[in-house]
């Protein structure tokens, strides 16, 4: 049986036919990323040159990797030799060769393992102890290798030098005479993933952008989506929700299954959606530290609250129009459960989650983080909220967003066999008036035109920005990025509005007035020529702006999706017949500025993430997490970044 296990993921891929590999680059200032797919071999290799040089290959098979980080100044690399794949037994991998501008580099870190062990070695600086790989050194190479934790085959991590000599030592020294030439060979001997064929993940409907289609291919498996290389090679349960449905107009319905699919096996019993999982070397990791028998089986995050009320509209967009919805629904997960079931699952935990408000909508009754937890939404870094107990997109959208959706698949039938009856659709329909029309409310800020004028030039003074803002024919109005523990708005000034565009339909009058004031530009609202930024903190207290500037992972930065969530949010509400001419003419002019941005920062279309810096009277857009001061970093290849493959402007195929 062990060994049956073992070769059951080669068995699947020598019996299907098989696409050509995948090989493709994404180039930026400081930055060379590299991928490679083919049949078992999946591999992402990233050179960076600042602050000091690094090397990583992130692997989805385990979202393990090796990486090495290297003293020195920065130091510019060259991909002389592509990656190649290798196999050998259960190790899977790629070697190619590189250059780089110095003769001579010291090894200061090697880390082989899980991607998240990666991850926190960039903010700890520390690999533990049983995680840690010793050097083996030779005349011209260096090599690591170490086994799982639980005596399994693990990584392997080569580096030779084509034109120089390795010098032993506690910091081995890579040195030639001339810029150094490497070849690295790196390997995972992790269980692969099956990809998807490119003719079963898109439709004749998608895009014809070859970057976009590359990174969706190589992040896309029957298994599940991977949220973002090379940080995120793994399930995150909102970034799989939100794709989807931003996708869904150009994925094969087989894709789009194998992503609810994904998120359904993953619910708990009590039908919340898992946020993220850690598995095979990183899962074993956390079992040992709590001293707990040792296992790789998935270890589900379940602290984020958003994706709990994702799943429903999603899955109701979907199975609400799929012409084979029932048999989706009764295929089963690992345990045995019917996806219907399932789904049954989540409608009942919204329904009796969001009761309390709507029994009573006072701002405590509202759905609150998690205890002892500072994010639940997308916003999931530690300052994501600007400290807010209540997040605005949860509460003012998502939450009434999920009661329509349960009420809508409740009155199809679809659910009727898993007890979702008419009598929960209309216990949902009255919830979800009460949200729609009580939650956005209590998260409303204004500001009279002259005082956010006034904020908006002190912003722009303590941010090097011109002061000459044109004036304000009208209050400023926007929802705060969430309430904190006492119910009192924290009044930074957010994209989530398109949340709100894409899945309800706000009156005339509040369309308007979010419009107004997102789409004026940075530091009166949220526009540049760098992009929509996702965050302005110039109507809040001082205190907070610098939790919300331009280094921060989710303050005055352009998140990619982010803009297509709003593109397509003005899309669905311009298809709506219920609207004056005056709404309307804005909807259509607010499209248009979008679009015109989003075409001008194409480059970075594909990225997590970008920042800017202002020169020449213009927002320039420059890479995140390379520069100094910067918070985080971006990944070269995001999930939900493709999502332009479906959301296209609107003349698009005239």
């Amino acid at each position: 049986m062990r060994i049956l296990l073992a070769v059951l993921p080669l068995m699947l891929f020598a019996g299907t036919a098989q696409a050509e590999p995948l090989a493709f680059r994404i180039d930026a200032a400081g930055s060379i990323d590299a991928f490679y797919q083919d049949g078992p071999v999946a591999a992402h290799v990233v050179l960076t040159a600042a602050p000091s040089p690094r090397l990583v290959v992130a692997f989805p098979a385990g979202n393990s990797g090796v990486a090495l980080w290297l003293a020195g100044a920065a130091a510019q690399w060259r991909l002389t030799s592509d990656p190649r794949p290798v196999s050998e037994g259960r190790f899977h991998g790629v070697t190619f060769e590189v250059g780089i501008d110095t003769p001579q580099l010291t090894v200061r870190q090697a880390a082989l393992g899980n991607v998240r062990t990666l991850r926190d070695f960039e903010y700890t600086g520390q690999v533990p102890a049983p995680l840690a790989a010793a050097s083996q050194v030779g005349p011209a190479d260096i090599s690591w290798a170490r086994d799982r934790l639980d005596g399994r085959p693990g990584y392997r991590l080569r580096v030779e030098v084509l034109n120089g000599a390795v010098a032993g030592g506690a910091q081995p020294v890579l040195q030639a005479t001339a810029p150094l030439r490497l070849r690295v060979t790196a390997l995972t001997a992790e269980t692969p993933l099956t990809p998807f064929a490119p003719e079963d993940l898109l439709t004749d409907a998608a895009a014809p952008d070859p970057m976009l289609r590359n990174i969706l291919r190589f992040l896309s498996t029957r298994e599940k989506f991977l949220a973002g290389s090379w940080r995120f090679n793994t399930y995150f349960g909102r970034d799989t929700l939100m794709s989807v449905r931003l996708l869904m107009p150009a994925l094969q319905p087989q894709a789009i299954e194998a992503g609810l699919r994904a998120v359904l096996a993953r619910l708990n019993a009590a039908g919340e959606v898992a946020h993220e999982e850690d598995v095979a070397d990183y899962a074993l990791w956390r079992r040992r530290e709590a001293g707990e028998p040792l296992s790789d089986a998935p270890i589900l995050d379940e602290k984020m609250i958003d994706d709990d009320f994702m799943l429903a509209p999603v899955a109701a967009d979907y199975l609400l129009q799929a012409p084979d919805a029932a048999a989706f629904l009764h295929q089963t997960a690992p345990d045995g459960t019917p996806m219907g079931a399932l789904l049954a699952r989540n409608l009942r935990f919204v329904l009796g989650a969001t009761q309390p408000f709507a029994q009573a909508p006072y701002w405590n009754a509202l759905l609150a983080l998690k205890p002892g937890e500072k994010a639940g939404d997308w916003r999931d870094s530690q300052e994501g909220l600007g400290g807010g107990r209540y997040s605005y997109s949860v509460n003012g959208v998502l939450a009434p967003a999920a009661l329509y959706a349960a009420a809508r698949l409740a009155e199809n039938g679809l659910l009727t066999e898993f007890g979702i009856d008419t009598a929960f659709a209309d216990a949902a329909k009255q919830a979800a008036a009460v949200w729609a029309r009580e939650a956005p409310r209590l998260f409303r800020v204004q500001r009279p035109a002259a005082q956010a004028l006034d904020e908006a030039k002190a912003l722009a003074v303590s941010e090097g920005l011109p002061t000459d803002l044109p004036p304000l024919d009208r209050d400023v109005l926007f929802h705060a990025v969430a309430l904190d523990g006492r119910g009192r708005p924290i009044p930074v000034m957010n994209s989530d509005e398109g949340f709100a565009l894409l899945f309800l339909d706000p009156d005339a009058d509040d369309l308007q007035a979010m419009l107004h004031s997102v789409m004026q530009r940075y530091p009166l609202g949220l526009m540049s020529e760098a992009g929509l930024l996702v965050a302005n903190a110039a109507y809040a207290t001082p205190g907070l702006q610098p939790l919300f500037d331009e280094t921060r992972y989710h303050g005055a930065v352009v998140w990619s999706w982010q803009q297509a969530l709003l593109a397509a949010g003005l899309k669905r509400q311009l298809a709506r017949t219920d609207l004056p001419a005056e709404a309307r003419l804005i909807l259509r002019q607010a499209e248009a500025d979008l679009w015109r941005v989003i075409s001008a920062t194409k480059d970075r279309q594909a990225a997590e993430l970008w920042s800017w810096r202002y020169a020449d009277g213009r927002f320039v857009a420059e890479p995140f997490g390379q520069r100094t001061g910067d918070k985080a970093e971006s990944n070269a290849a995001q999930l939900w970044s493709t999502v332009y493959l479906a959301v296209r402007p609107p003349d698009a195929g005239r």
